[in-house]
């Protein structure tokens, strides 16, 4: 049995096997040969093949290919493009809108201390975030590999920041709920159970759950608009007529009301990790992204309204569930929708999120930056199962172990510098690599706008209220190159990772996207 199942998969050792050089990542053409061994036609080095295209830019020169080894679709066993126009959206609204705004929106009141200035930054994190995705767009249509920022830092700056965005990318994706008691925590264990089977066994179907919980958290989100709009129409509009009563936050309170405000925000690059499987990526990724965040947007700040046109700031900032307590006053029998709501809400945000950061995973394997394993796909299903297993692993650990005040502390603080790192990335390959095709390109100035905000998200808490919690985030950022100088760049492997590498490729029935095998 085990010669049968070695036969039918094309192991990356056996492709390897006749050639000095490691052929990790690569797209090797190969075939299965009688005795079960796979035989490559040619080998690359660990930097792959350099291959050339006719520069579009009317100059008459070539240009390297910016794609990702191991993303051609000439694959025997590669990533299918699945993901159209409305999926996208659905996975940009759905990732973004999670049971945050729901549950606790009240955090902006806290940190600004007044309501208009809190709509100013709800409004403004949501201008940021869309300029962010529209030079993410560039990006992604530059670069239709999966992966989002480590792929750009990969095509900017080398392996090595690639490196440590991959190794501080290794993230729990969900912990959108209070620490919970060991009941609530059995849930969503087994939530996250749920969610990696969907997206195990099928793309097509882990797309179908994130549709259609998007759409079910529309219809919520439409109901609490209804119900605040009667509330207005009824003139209860005296928390909103004061709306600018209060203190004035200071430099560093503006920053950390962002972080509160955009946390909500995040998963406006979601789309970016997964281009790979993107259908006619650069038209519908950046349609996807104008399509999707303004209308995030416009979700968050009339339910902000709405809320307001129903209870005061304090009763909001006193809530524990503030749509529970809205449901209470405004739906009568029919309240029992919006803890729904909230449950719909968060499933499906887990479930996009999940979704794309699988993908990470598997683009930073093929590279070598992380365990080969993590980049193979499933055999017949064509799903990136390793990294999502990998994924659901830590994000259990942290439901178990995890709060969402340290989670929200070292995300926001670590993923500006990242996000910063990414516009700077397109600032410089604007320079560096003038003739690559450019499908959708954006004006020069929103990446330096978004990377000197990214620069005051960063440097302002630190200033205004210095925290050891900052020094931790930057020293485990910086702690990756202890793995990266001996395991990447210089190619050190434990020897019992061949074995362990197998076992795991025979359980799971996977193989590498790198290798073009015939099956018969």
């Amino acid at each position: 049995m085990r010669d049968k199942i070695s036969q039918l998969f094309c192991l990356q050792k056996n492709a390897c096997k006749n050639n000095s050089t490691d052929c990790r990542g690569q797209n090797v053409s190969s075939k299965v040969t009688s005795n079960g061994s796979a035989c490559a036609n040619g080998s690359f080095g660990a930097e792959g093949p350099e291959t050339t295209e006719t520069d579009s830019s009317g100059t008459g020169g070539v240009r390297k290919s910016l794609e990702r080894n191991g993303s051609a679709t000439n694959d025997a066993i590669h990533l299918q493009r699945r993901v159209g126009l409305f999926s996208g959206v659905a996975l940009i609204v759905g990732t973004m809108i999670g049971s945050g705004i729901f549950v606790s929106p009240s955090g902006l009141l806290v940190r600004t201390g007044s309501v208009g200035v809190s709509f100013i930054i709800w409004l403004a994190c949501g201008l940021l975030s869309l300029l962010g995705a529209l030079a993410y767009a560039e990006l992604g249509t530059m670069n239709t590999s999966s992966g989002a920022e480590w792929a750009y830092f990969m095509d900017a700056f080398g392996p090595a920041p690639a490196f440590l965005f991959s190794w501080y990318a290794v993230e729990a994706f969900v912990s959108e709920c209070d620490p919970p008691m060991s009941v609530v925590k059995m849930v969503a264990l087994l939530a996250i159970v749920m969610i990696l089977f969907v997206n195990c066994y099928s793309v097509n179907l882990g797309m179908a759950v994130q549709n259609i919980f998007t759409a079910a958290k529309l219809v919520s989100v439409i109901i609490v608009i209804c119900g605040g709009a009667w509330k207005l129409i009824q003139g209860n509009t005296q928390h909103l007529s004061s709306a600018f009563n209060g203190s004035t936050p200071t430099f560093g309170a503006i920053a950390t009301a962002f972080y509160t405000g955009l946390w909500a925000y995040d998963g406006w690059n979601n789309l970016n990790y997964v281009t790979e499987e993107i259908k006619n990526p650069s038209k519908n990724l950046p349609r996807s992204i104008i399509i999707g965040i303004p209308l995030v947007t416009l979700c968050y700040t009339l339910i902000n309204i709405s809320y307001l046109a129903a209870m005061s700031p304090t009763e909001m900032i006193e809530s524990e569930a503030v749509a529970v307590t809205f449901g209470n006053r405004i739906l009568g029998v029919m309240a029992w929708l919006m803890p729904l709501s909230v449950t719909i809400s968060t499933f499906g945000s887990a479930n996009g999120t999940l979704f794309a950061a699988g993908r990470l995973c598997f683009a930073a394997s093929r590279e070598g930056h992380l365990l080969d394993i993590l980049s193979y796909v499933h055999v017949r299903r064509l799903t990136p199962a390793p990294g999502l297993i990998f994924h659901s692993l830590i994000a259990a650990a942290m439901v178990l172990y995890g709060t969402i005040d340290s989670l929200i502390d070292f995300f926001s603080f670590t993923a500006w510098i990242f996000y910063g790192g990414s516009m700077l990335a397109l600032i410089v390959m604007r320079y560096t690599k003038p003739n690559y095709p450019r499908p959708y390109k954006v004006p020069i100035i929103i990446p330096i706008v978004v990377l000197v905000i990214s620069l005051y998200l960063v440097v302002a808490p630190i200033i205004d209220t210095p925290r050891i919690e900052y020094l931790y985030a930057c020293l485990f950022i910086l702690a990756g190159l202890i793995f990266y100088i001996p395991f990447v760049k210089m190619g050190m492997t434990p020897r019992f990772m061949n074995k362990v590498t197998l076992f795991l490729q025979l359980l799971l029935e996977v193989v590498p996207t790198s290798s073009m095998a015939m099956f018969e």
